[in-house]
């Protein structure tokens, strides 16, 4: 396969053919699940006027980065099971790749910005509010999205150049680990490149969020057991989201190591999947029931929703009656 080649052949849609509709079924349901809980977070988030602050406005933008992300992955996915399809054009690969690799980068750097937030809010409370502003906070999600595109995007680029010696993807969905081993040409640069930026990005954001929980834990032995409680809780919280992520990482590692071993192309796409799936399906659960405050707006949101289900069938069940006595 030369360069100029249109299509890929996802070789993990064919594992899956015999059982695609149960697939299909439950990929459904995982997207949904997905679109449900992170667009009610966004929204109770966008709608109440009390969680305008910092850390809302962070847990909004964590979930609005797993619904881009995940919808670059499930969509596609569920009509080729649909349709029986295991090609995808060139352009749609590369465009598909290079979303989820953004959002990749973009989502350890929420992590990142939520953990500065939390050292700031424990650590130095009486300059929270001059220091972490919404306009400040807004700035730094710019900030980190402009490099992940800008990183990612010379990768794709470099990427794009490279000649390709196979049309037969490992996997359900397209990486560029996948592009990589189809190469036939030189692509040390593009690895290095990948490799140089991803170690240097892994390694400050991991040592900034590692800088603030450890602060942040030094401060909470100072403070009283209810506020050291309310520290501890928040910043587990974060943690146990960011601990999402980072099993997601590991099992793309994982999978990278054993590449060169013949594994079937089951485990090939199982790893990646995880790695992929897992961040947007349960940072809207962590946030959205161990936040109390916005669990508590949901919680009403929902009632209201009932209310005016209700409301709106009492009307209707006293109109047939109203009818049925008139008859």
């Amino acid at each position: 396969m030369d360069n100029v080649s249109t299509s890929f052949v996802l070789l993990g849609l064919s594992e899956m053919e015999g059982l695609r509709y149960v697939y299909c079924a439950f990929s459904f349901i995982v997207y949904l699940f997905i679109l449900g809980m992170s667009f009610m977070v966004v929204f109770v988030v966008m709608t109440e006027p009390s969680l305008h602050e910092p850390m809302y406005i962070l847990i909004c933008n964590l979930v609005l980065n797993g619904i881009v992300g995940s919808s670059s992955f499930f969509p596609k996915l569920l009509i080729d099971l649909l349709t029986s399809s295991k090609n995808i054009s060139r352009d749609a690969c590369f465009i598909q790749f290079t979303c989820i690799t953004i959002c990749a980068y973009f989502e350890i750097g929420t992590f990142t910005i939520m953990a500065y937030d939390r050292y700031l809010a424990v650590c130095h409370p009486l300059r929270y509010v001059t220091l972490m502003t919404n306009d400040m906070v807004l700035k730094f999600i710019l900030g980190f999205l402009a490099f992940s595109v800008m990183a990612v995007s010379i990768g794709a680029f470099l990427t794009d150049q490279l000649h390709f010696c196979g049309t037969h993807i490992q996997n359900i969905f397209c990486d560029k680990m996948s592009l990589l081993v189809l190469s036939c040409t030189d692509s040390t640069t593009n690895k290095v490149h990948g490799e140089a930026v991803w170690s240097v990005y892994l390694s400050v954001t991991v040592s900034v969020i590692i800088f603030s929980y450890i602060n942040i834990l030094s401060i909470c032995l100072k403070l009283s057991k209810e506020s050291r409680k309310k520290a501890i809780h928040t910043m587990m919280t974060h943690l146990l989201g960011f601990s999402v992520f980072i099993m997601g990482v590991l099992f793309v590692f994982m999978r990278y190591r054993l590449n060169g071993i013949d594994l079937p192309i089951t485990v090939h796409s199982l790893f990646s999947v995880i790695g992929l799936v897992t961040p947007p399906l349960f940072n809207p659960l962590i946030y959205g029931i161990r936040t109390k405050a916005l669990k508590v707006k949901m919680i009403q949101k929902l009632q209201k929703c009932n209310l005016l289900t209700t409301f709106r069938y009492n009307i209707y069940s006293h109109k047939c009656h109203v009818k049925t006595l008139l008859l």
